[in-house]
């Protein structure tokens, strides 16, 4: 009886012991489970506030209020090139804290990373360049969509802006599809404001005077129409004789104007000076060829519509 006791007793204090150990590993468990929620909900609270953060700094970037599509477009990818980083920033580093939260070494983890990382962005730095430069195309506004630029092999207008390429149609219509990290230098033609600059040709015996009444004239009634696609900001202005040419003077025109508008401004304006010049007798000039016909008697004559030209001269050249 009492061997048996004995058994009996044993039993239940392995049952006992058995039970204790489980019930310690089970908290354990819990206790890791728990710290693992709390680590992702921590991770979850501080992506959703970051993306506030986010948000919140796009809305209060430059805007250009006269060109809320492109507007749009950059926030959009700003906001999603930012948003992307972010979460896999947080991500990851809530990863690597459950992943140390259940005892697995992250040491060599670390390692290999590194080593896979430092042998991808030596074969990718290319791509790498493509994508910071146009990240930072982007936050500092030196283009949008609409804008005419000019990049050096490539000029026209942007039809798309992402991080790793620019989209831009020239005059004849070729697409140019240019990386981001090969521009180094961009010449906006339409951001904020633009100016016509027009050199115009008069004859030598012109009255200066007059041709430079004419053509402000000329240019206060495009101001003054505020045309659709010739909208002139201020007041055009002459500077004066800006060259003497070998046949003609040139006087310079500039006209301030809204972006991207220059080009049909200054077709405008060269339109109304042509029916203005005509109408004033003010010569523009350009290159004349006088011919000189030999007939078979050797004598020399002119095409005879053109005899009455006080302009050509009156004696055949004595040879040739």
């Amino acid at each position: 009886m009492r061997s048996g006791s004995l058994s009996e007793s044993n039993k239940g204090t392995l049952l006992g012991e058995a039970l204790r150990t489980w019930w310690a590993d089970f908290n354990d468990f819990g206790t890791v489970a728990l710290r693992i929620v709390l680590i992702l909900l921590v991770a979850f609270i501080l992506n959703r506030f970051a993306r506030r953060a986010i948000q919140s700094f796009l809305n209060h970037l430059k805007t250009t209020p006269d060109q809320p599509a492109r507007q749009s477009i950059r926030q959009a990818t700003l906001g999603m090139v930012l948003r992307s980083g972010l979460t896999i920033v947080v991500f990851t580093v809530a990863l690597m804290m459950v992943l140390s939260e259940i005892n697995i070494d992250l040491a060599p983890l670390i390692a290999s990373a590194g080593i896979a990382g430092v042998a991808i962005g030596f074969g990718a730095q290319t791509l790498v360049r493509d994508f910071l430069s146009g990240f930072f195309l982007l936050v500092e506004d030196q283009f949008g969509v609409g804008d005419v630029i000019d990049v050096g092999e490539a000029s026209g207008t942007v039809e798309a802006l992402n991080l790793r390429t620019t989209e831009i149609r020239d005059v004849n219509g070729t697409l140019w599809y240019v990386p981001n990290g090969e521009i180094k230098r961009v010449a906006n033609k339409s951001q904020d404001w633009a100016r016509a600059v027009l050199d115009i040709e008069v004859a030598y015996h012109t009255d200066m005077n007059l041709a430079m009444h004419v053509i402000k004239e000329v240019a206060d009634g495009v101001w003054r129409d505020q045309l659709e696609q010739a909208t002139i900001t201020e007041e055009p202005e002459i500077w004066g004789v800006e060259n003497f040419g070998e046949n003609a003077i040139s006087i310079r025109l500039v006209v301030k104007v809204q972006p991207g508008e220059q080009w049909s401004t200054a077709r405008e304006i060269r339109r109304r000076l042509k029916l203005a010049f005509d109408e004033h007798a003010i010569e523009i000039p350009f290159p004349q060829r006088v011919m000189w016909i030999k007939r078979e008697d050797g004598e020399y004559s002119v095409p005879d519509r053109l005899d009455d030209d006080p302009f050509l001269p009156k004696g055949a050249p004595d040879e040739f």
